[in-house]
């Protein structure tokens, strides 16, 4: 009968994992290694924390020992005899994987102890360059499980560091902070993708790692995608109550970016309760603060907030109030000022666009806005948001009972 593995057990209960979310991160890093997404399942890790498998296949169990950051002899497997060793089991085979991985596994004792590594402010800097990699991949595509599970198996291999290794109390608030940046961006994926519950989940962690560093933007950050996801639950009155959160944070004080960002969300939850006058002071003030912003560093994720995004989301508040003219200029100016690598928030713009000119009876033109989107954006993994929105414009379409050609078509090509 099959012993239970305990120090598998002990380990994965160490970093918090549960079992699904070990599975998939393992597929993360699978992913990684070989391009192609792994099929470990929780059924899989329940299997080895039984002992029923003595000695995971060479792959698996190189990213296992990856994401939980210890050797598979110090996670309790037990390794085959050499004369039953596959070629794939092979230590040259071994070093080619190992060489294929990016970064080192840290190395743990018997015990299951870590041996405490010293980590410092290059560490850091290493994990925050695979970070910044993660937003720009973001910015070319989005809504893509890859950028999610980038950034899930980063913010893993974080936590681990922070668990395993020895730091002073500034190089930990640095990872702290770097982790709810991270878990954020997973989160954003999410959202993008259409899955606020799942957004929801990593955002919670986020919470906690951003407290954890005692960090106000890392907070606003995380409070910034709370809002938006309880907005695509169409829970618009707890989008508001998070938009105040971010409007009364220390760094919206001292910010006038920040601040601008958080009348805007709160401006996009009003006119979503048809409160309007109360929406459109909100995005005065959202205006206002934007003009006196100063040219100064800040995190990378917030630099998304930029005049066209800017223009866009004002495009959503008047959308939302039923002017989709004003709507349609703002979207006009969201597309002029975008910068050429934010391929995503292009696509999404111009389909928002496209569902504009739809409302205002411009079928024929928002079927061609509508197939300039496809042209930005050929995969199918991209952003579900700019997915959804183009269903809403031939939602309006085929309300319209045109039968013009294009319209036609372009109801069949997008059904």
């Amino acid at each position: 009968m099959p012993q239970v593995n305990r120090k598998l057990a002990d380990r994965i209960a160490l970093l918090g994992f549960r079992q699904a979310e070990l599975a998939r991160r393992i597929n993360a890093e699978i992913e990684l290694l070989t391009g192609k997404t792994g099929n470990v399942t929780d059924a899989d890790v329940r299997r080895w924390v039984r002992g029923a498998t003595k000695w995971p296949q060479e792959r698996i169990r190189l990213c296992l020992e990856r994401v939980l950051s210890a050797r598979a002899e110090d996670l309790g497997f037990v390794p085959r005899e050499k004369s039953t060793v596959r070629p794939e089991e092979d230590p040259v085979h071994r070093r080619a994987l190992l060489a294929a991985a990016s970064g080192p596994v840290l190395a743990v004792g018997a015990s299951g102890t870590s041996g405490h590594e010293r980590i410092g402010v290059n560490d850091v800097r290493r994990f925050h360059q695979e970070y910044v990699a993660i937003l720009r991949h973001d910015d070319a595509g989005g809504g893509s499980p890859k950028v999610e599970n980038l950034a899930v198996e980063l913010a893993s291999r974080i936590q681990s560091a922070l668990a395993l290794s020895t730091a002073s109390t500034r190089v930990r608030d640095m990872l702290h902070r770097l982790a709810a940046e991270v878990i954020s961006s997973a989160a954003f994926a999410a959202i993008d993708a259409s899955a606020p519950h799942q957004a929801r989940v990593h955002l919670d962690k986020a919470l906690t790692f951003a407290g954890l560093a005692r960090d106000s933007e890392a907070t606003y950050h995380v409070w910034n995608y709370l809002t938006l996801t309880s907005s695509q639950r169409e829970n618009h009155a707890e989008a508001v109550a998070g938009a105040e959160v971010m409007k009364r944070s220390s760094i919206a004080r001292r910010d006038p970016l920040y601040a601008s960002l958080g009348h805007m969300r709160n401006a996009n939850g009003l006119a979503r309760l048809r409160r309007q006058s109360e929406a459109l002071r909100a995005l005065n003030d959202a205006e206002r603060a934007f003009a006196r912003i100063s040219d100064q560093q800040r995190p990378e994720w917030i630099r998304f907030y930029d005049s066209s995004e800017a223009e866009a989301l004002s495009s959503f508040v008047w959308s939302a109030l039923g002017d989709q003219g004003r709507a349609e200029r703002c979207l006009h100016r969201a597309l002029a000022a975008i910068p050429d690598g934010m391929v995503r928030n292009r696509a999404l713009y111009t389909a928002h666009l496209s569902l504009a000119q739809a409302r205002q009876e411009e079928l024929e033109l928002a079927c061609a806005t509508g197939r300039r989107v496809h042209m930005m954006l050929p995969s199918p993994f991209g952003s579900r948001r700019t997915v959804n929105t183009l269903a809403a414009t031939r939602e309006v379409l085929v309300a319209s009972g045109s039968k013009a050609p294009e319209v036609v078509e372009w109801i069949k090509e997008f059904a």
